[in-house]
Parts: C-alpha cells; sequence; structure tokens
C-alpha cells in the first residue's frame, strides 16, 4: 500500500520530518524526557521486585499503569478531538512531572513501600491514558501528511534512542549512585518537553464535521468508523495481539536476568539495552523506507518473527544470546508497530484521528494489564524461561488464526 503521495524513490533521507521546525523543538524535547522515561522504566520493576521478590507482584505494578487505558481511553480520544492538541500535552506532561518526583522524593528518603509504586503507577496511568494518544494525533500539525510515516518512525527511533541510553545509565546508577537519582532524572526530564511545547506554533487543522456535543455518541462514532474500515480493523486487531503477548519485558526480563542469568542491575539495564538497539535499527529502517509508504509484508511476517525469537530467548540462558535474542524482537517489534501505526493514520479522516489513536492506544498499551497479568503468572508458577515460550506461542496462535481468517474473507 503507497502512501498516496505518488511513485516515490523506496529509500529516502532518513530525517526529512526535521526540515519542519515545530517537529524539531518536539523531537527533542521527546529524546531527552524519553531517556528519563526509560531510567524510570528500568528502576521501577527493579526496586518493585526487591521490595516483594514475587514475578506477580511486579506484574500488578504494570497492570495498574496500563489499566486506566482501558477505561478511559475512549473518552480521551473524544477530548483530543475537541481541544488543542498542545494544550492538552502541557498538562499531561507538567502532571507527569510532579508525579514522578513525588515517587523520587519517597524513593530518595528510603520511605517508600510496594504501595506507594502501587499508586503512582496509577496515576501515571490516567495521565498517560490522554497523553499517549495526543502524541500520535498531534504529530501530523507537526508535519503534514507527506512527512507523517517518516515523523512517526523518527519518533519510534526517539523512544529507542532513549531504550539504549536509559537502561545503561539507569543500570550503572542504580549500581553507583543508588535508584532515587533514576526517578529525579526522569521527573526533571519532562522540562525538555514542556520548554518545546512553548516554542512549537503547530499547524491547526480544522474539522468538516459538526459535533453533536454527547460524548458517548463521539465515542460510539470513533468506533463504527474503525469497524466499517477494513483495513483499520485488521491493524487494530493484530496490534492488539501482538502488543499484549510480546511488550512484557518488564515483567519477564528482571526475573530472567535474576534468576536464569544470575545478573544484577547493571546486567539487567544492559540487557534491556540490547532490544533497543535492535529496535532503533528498525525505526531506522522504517524512516529510511517511509516514502514507499506501509508495507503490508512488514504486517503479514513480523508477528511470526517476534513470537519465534521470544520463544528462543527463554531457552537461551547465556547472557549475549539472550541480548541479541531481544534485539532481533525489538527490532521486529518496531518495523511492525510502525507501520501499523502509520498505516492507521494514513488512512483517518483529520476529524476521527484523536478517536482513532485513542482506540489504537487502548489496544496497544490498554492492553498490557491482560499481557503482563499472563506473563507473570505463567512466570510465577513455571519461570521465567516459561513465561517468554507461552508468549511467543500464544502470538502464533492467535495471529494465525486472524491471517486465515482474513485469507478465507478475501477468498
Amino acid at each position: 500500500m503507497g502512501s498516496g503521495n505518488g511513485v516515490r524513490p523506496t529509500l529516502n533521507n532518513p530525517f526529512i520530518a526535521l526540515r519542519h521546525k515545530n517537529f524539531r523543538y518536539y523531537w527533542i524535547g521527546m529524546c531527552i524526557s524519553l531517556i528519563g522515561t526509560w531510567m524510570q522504566n528500568i528502576a521501577q520493576p527493579w526496586l518493585a521486585y526487591t521490595l516483594t521478590k514475587s514475578p506477580f507482584l511486579l506484574s500488578l505494578v504494570g497492570t495498574l499503569q496500563f489499566a486506566p487505558m482501558l477505561f478511559l481511553s475512549l473518552f480521551a480520544g473524544v477530548l483530543i478531538d475537541k481541544f488543542p492538541k498542545r494544550k492538552i500535552l502541557l498538562v499531561t506532561q507538567s502532571a507527569s512531572l510532579l508525579i514522578t518526583f513525588i515517587l523520587a522524593v519517597l524513593v530518595w528518603l528510603n520511605e517508600v513501600q510496594f504501595w506507594h509504586i502501587l499508586v503512582m503507577a496509577a496515576f501515571l496511568g490516567i495521565v498517560n491514558t490522554l497523553d499517549m494518544p495526543t502524541r500520535q494525533a498531534f504529530v501530523i500539525e507537526l508535519v503534514g501528511k507527506e512527512d507523517l510515516m517518516n515523523a512517526i518512525a523518527l519518533n519510534s527511533s526517539v523512544f529507542n534512542i532513549a531504550r539504549i541510553i536509559g537502561p545503561a545509565l539507569a543500570g550503572l546508577l542504580m549500581g553507583y549512585a543508588g535508584i532515587a537519582f533514576c526517578f529525579f532524572a526522569n521527573s526533571v526530564s519532562f522540562a525538555a518537553v514542556i520548554i518545546s511545547l512553548f516554542l512549537i506554533r503547530p499547524q491547526e487543522i480544522a474539522s468538516s464535521r459538526k459535533r453533536s456535543g454527547n460524548i458517548l455518541s463521539e465515542i460510539k462514532d470513533g468506533i463504527t468508523y474503525i469497524y466499517r474500515d477494513a483495513q483499520l480493523l485488521k491493524a487494530l486487531l493484530s496490534i492488539g495481539i501482538v502488543a499484549t503477548f510480546a511488550m512484557n519485558f518488564a515483567v519477564l526480563v528482571p526475573v530472567y536476568a535474576h534468576t536464569v542469568l544470575n545478573q544484577g542491575e547493571a546486567g539487567f539495564g544492559f540487557l534491556m539495552s540490547f532490544m533497543g538497539i535492535g529496535s532503533f535499527t528498525g525505526a531506522m529502517l522504517i524512516a529510511t523506507m517511509s516514502k514507499a509508504g506501509p508495507q503490508k509484508l512488514v504486517l503479514a511476517v513480523f508477528p511470526f518473527i517476534i513470537s519465534v525469537f521470544l520463544i528462543a530467548t527463554g531457552f537461551t540462558g547465556i547472557y549475549v544470546l539472550t541480548g541479541l535474542c531481544l534485539a532481533v524482537t525489538g527490532f521486529s517489534f518496531v518495523m511492525f508497530s510502525s507501520t501499523t501505526n502509520s498505516m492507521m493514520q494514513l488512512n483517518t479522516k483529520d476529524e476521527y484521528r484523536g478517536r482513532v489513536m485513542s482506540i489504537y492506544t487502548l489496544v496497544f498499551a490498554g492492553s498490557t494489564p491482560l499481557g503482563n497479568l499472563f506473563a507473570g503468572t505463567i512466570t510465577d508458577r513455571f519461570g521465567a524461561r516459561a513465561g517468554f515460550a507461552a508468549c511467543g506461542a500464544i502470538i502464533i496462535i492467535l495471529y494465525s488464526v486472524l491471517f486465515l481468517h482474513t485469507v478465507r474473507k478475501k477468498g
């Protein structure tokens, strides 16, 4: 499927979206902020596991952080379509700064308890329910449709640069300076995005459609819009399957590093950096290919590659091989998720963008509590090896069913 811009070369400048000044400000701010986010993403599960020694209780942190998306994402989509996205982001980023600062102080004072982590995770989950789809829908106001896929890939590259740098820094800080510094770094890093938002003057995209004023009607309208579009519906189901059972690294990797590989904080952090390197490579490849538009082959094949390497990770038992398997998994997941995201945005009308991306976020991240509970329960009973294998196997089964159903429907 092409991007609708006519015939273009397959390869292009991977940084072409940075020609837009607004996007440059936003991209640099996100790069700084996400390094802090990934430092906390490493520190938080390690802290929770240290306090509890329970994979199941560790999975509850992820469950509470992503559970609000299950209940609030559809309402968030309506708000995103009604209000300026820049103003929404200023509110959500400021709230995230405050929440993470409170957690940092609790850790620094050595007063933190497991229930504190659960409460802060839940508050961050509520904020992220509005923040994540707003950031997704905001990109087109910074670059327009022509460079949208490239901008999405560059945003993914930022996320994965942070995934490389953040875990490594977190591992070193936890080992040598104390875990509290990871939380403080994340809190301060939100200021970079807030500053960039003050500098940005986005292109407002006017809606050609009148609002009913009824929030439930708006939600129903958005769901119906996706349901009636076969491409959007298939993409949504695909990302739902893969994201639910592949995105459980915060549960599986710390337990695997500790119980199978006998690694400490630094070893765990560098394992996550391996995955970040693979993910960054995938993001840059997508950015280079962006002018060709989303590729159907990626959507068809890469879920199976993800599954195979998840299963392989559970059978390695050797540190370097585990890191390489995680790198390939990260590469494949970013190729798949960036392609799915681009395909949905390029085929969505502007007036539905907030609701479509909120439903995408609901499926992409809101399904994480289910995946975390699944992975945590299997790991708690049978060990981390079984956790990886079970997640990979269920993706193969469910995606095969979806693939065969789609082929049968076309036939």
